[in-house]
This record gives structure tokens, C-alpha cells and sequence, in this order.
């Protein structure tokens, strides 16, 4: 049987004691209806607390034992303010599940940052290729990145996340469902991946489909994207009409925006069993 997720876009002294080995001189809403796989934490409520520090956030995940060394091999910007970190893995042992994130140990930098991986598990099976998203702020790791970071820096990585609800449909009962995104940013600088959104809907039409919002667009909407995008917000409107008993709903984003989505969610009849959130930030 098919199901219908949604998910909405816009979660330590043994780590540095791992660290330290590798750099010794140093301190260390998506709709979807889906039934071949289902990663996310469930949790029905989440409040916002102050801000933590990524080791401290974490302290009680899972993590893997496994420490690789990676190699800086490409940087790009997806938007004025996100660069992508392309990395090559020197350890052919590490692996990692979609939706897990991973500890990020830079030479010379005593902070220890948390990143969510960007690319598929496959990427890393067939080429030993890892991405990150960073986007730019003053905290020591992500400030590394898009000021420091060149081709060629070395770094360490270490996989962390518990994949409580991890499923993986197998076999000849494998049915495609259909994945609806409803993605939303300041303006369309800021929709990360946009292209290769659209070229999976180009690819699964009909089975791929996805909503743009934008709040504080300024300029012309590109002709290639104006067809998708809605200036406002996310709305009740939006998500009621792909209530079911099958829809599976899945949130990307910081702690208010989760906390307002799965607030909305609830008003609407959702169960809480049916949203699945991140919930390291």
C-alpha cells in the first residue's frame, strides 16, 4: 500500500579524544506517498531552548565509531549565503543513511561543528563523494567554511544521528508513491538545489511535484521557475487538502519553524505519529 508523507522545508569529551588522533597538534512539506523508504525522528511536540553548542545538542545520539579523514575537492556557492563543501573520504569504512548528519573537526579550530550531509549515500558508494550545505554564520566552524576553507583543506567527519523509524521497502511489493514539496525561503536566491528539484520533477511527472514560497522576494521571478512559486507563506490552506490516513508528513527547518508547522499540522487533524522532524538543531 502506498502512503502519502508531507514534508515541510525551510538537531563531549570522547569526540575531541577522536579528534585528537586524527589531528594529533590539535585540540581537538514534502507530500509524499512513499513505501521504499522512511527515515526521520518522530516527535510529536519540540520547544525552542537557548542555543546550544553542536557537541552539547547531541551529547546523547548515536555516533559512529568510525573517524575518517576527508579532503576538500570542490566549493560552490548555492546562494549568496551557503556555500556547498564537496569532500573526498579517505576511510572506504565510513558510510552513513540518509538523514543523518555528521561531526565536522577542522585543524586549529577548538569548536567541533554539525552538519547535515546534502548528498545521496550512493554519491559516497560510487565515488567516495560527501556534501554539505553550510550557510554562513559567526559560529567558528560554518565562519571556517566560507572564509578560510580552500581546495585541498584537510578535515575529520564523524557520522552521528539515531534513525529511530528508519524503513526500507524491499522487494517485488516496492510501489512509487508520490512526493509533494512545499519549500520556502526568503526570496528564490535562497531555494537551495532548485534546479535539481525541478529536474526531478521533469523526470517523475506527476509522481514529484513542488511548491516554492517566498516572502521577501524583490526582484523578477525567473520565467523557468515563476510556474512554481507562490510570495507568501506556507499556509492551513496548503496542507489540508493532502490530509489522509496515508500521508506521511516530513519537516526540514529551525526549531520555530517546526514548532509552527507541527502546531498547524495538529490543528488540522494530522496525528502526531504522522510527523517526522529533525530535532539535533
Amino acid at each position: 500500500m502506498a502512503h502519502a508523507t508531507i514534508h515541510v522545508g525551510f538537531t563531549v569529551p570522547q569526540l575531541l579524544r577522536g579528534a585528537s588522533r586524527i589531528f594529533p597538534t590539535h585540540s581537538a512539506l514534502v507530500v509524499l506517498r512513499h513505501s521504499a523508504f522512511c527515515y526521520c525522528t518522530v516527535n510529536g511536540t519540540i520547544k525552542s531552548k537557548r542555543k546550544m553548542d553542536h557537541l552539547e545538542r547531541t551529547a546523547n545520539n548515536f555516533r559512529q565509531e568510525v573517524i575518517s579523514q576527508a579532503k576538500v575537492c570542490g566549493i560552490t556557492n548555492e546562494s549568496k549565503t551557503v556555500k556547498r563543501l564537496r569532500l573526498a573520504i579517505a576511510n572506504k569504512d565510513f558510510t552513513f543513511k540518509a538523514g543523518q548528519w555528521v561531526d565536522f573537526f577542522i585543524p586549529g579550530v577548538s569548536v567541533v561543528g554539525g552538519f547535515s550531509i546534502c548528498s545521496s549515500p550512493g554519491l559516497l558508494e560510487r565515488e567516495g563523494i560527501l556534501e554539505l550545505a553550510v550557510k554562513h554564520t559567526a559560529h567558528p566552524p560554518a565562519h571556517w567554511i566560507h572564509t578560510e576553507c580552500t581546495l585541498d583543506s584537510e578535515v575529520a567527519l564523524r557520522v552521528g544521528a539515531d534513525l529511530q523509524g528508519y524503513q526500507e521497502g524491499k522487494g517485488n511489493g516496492y510501489k512509487m508513491g508520490t512526493v509533494k514539496l512545499y519549500y520556502s525561503a526568503k526570496n528564490t536566491s535562497e531555494l537551495l538545489f532548485k534546479k535539481n528539484i525541478l529536474g526531478l520533477m521533469n523526470a517523475f511527472p506527476g509522481k514529484i511535484t513542488c511548491r516554492f514560497h517566498v516572502t521577501q522576494q524583490s526582484s523578477q521571478i525567473c520565467k523557468e521557475l515563476q510556474p512554481h512559486v507562490t510570495e507568501r507563506r506556507i499556509s492551513e490552506k496548503d496542507l489540508e487538502k493532502h490530509v489522509s490516513k496515508d500521508t506521511l508528513w516530513y519537516i526540514c527547518g529551525p526549531p520555530p519553524m517546526i514548532e509552527s508547522i507541527s502546531k498547524l499540522l495538529s490543528n488540522i487533524g494530522v496525528p502526531s505519529k504522522c510527523v517526522f522532524f529533525e530535532k539535533w538543531w
